[in-house]
């Protein structure tokens, strides 16, 4: 009968079995790790209200009759203030002028020669502080968004 000697292991072979256990949990709990933007979905869908109907934003409503023009403060950005002058007629904004905006080089009055326009024409359409922001204008948008609700504010529209 031949005898077959027991398998033993150096500290070479045990290094690798270990380092290869290693790997291979850690590349397994790389996969089953969930991002954040996966929850969001879920949290999202849990506040939705299911009605059967499907409805566009909800309109504001507001009681003011005002009629005017206010100026909403100055808002600071990274460059520059941003600043909105804001016509009202029986509490329905009518007109806004965007009075500072940043154009301290020749870029700045670039992107918002593209911006403005289009934060005004979403403010006449949603009747409120409620529009998408300018892709490329983050700063100028926020600073608008900022300036328009001051000048809601004083307008008595909420």
């Amino acid at each position: 009968m031949v005898s077959v000697p027991p398998l033993r292991f150096d500290r070479g072979a045990r290094r690798i079995a270990l380092w290869g256990l290693t790997t291979i949990s850690t590349v397994a709990l790389l996969f089953s790790y969930r991002t954040s933007t996966s929850s969001s979905t879920a949290a999202e869908t849990a506040t939705t209200p299911t009605t059967g109907t499907t409805a566009a934003a909800p309109a504001r409503a507001t009681t003011s009759t005002y009629t005017g023009t206010v100026t909403g403060a100055a808002a600071d950005t990274r460059w520059g203030p941003v600043q909105v002058r804001v016509t009202v007629a029986s509490g329905r904004i009518t007109a806004v002028d965007v009075i500072q905006e940043p154009d301290g080089n020749g870029r700045d009055r670039e992107i918002n020669a593209d911006a403005v326009p289009t934060l005004v024409s979403e403010t006449l359409q949603a009747q409120s502080t409620q529009i998408d922001m300018v892709s490329g204008a983050t700063y100028t948008s926020e600073g608008y968004v900022t300036s328009l609700q001051s000048a809601l504010d004083q307008a008595g529209l909420a």
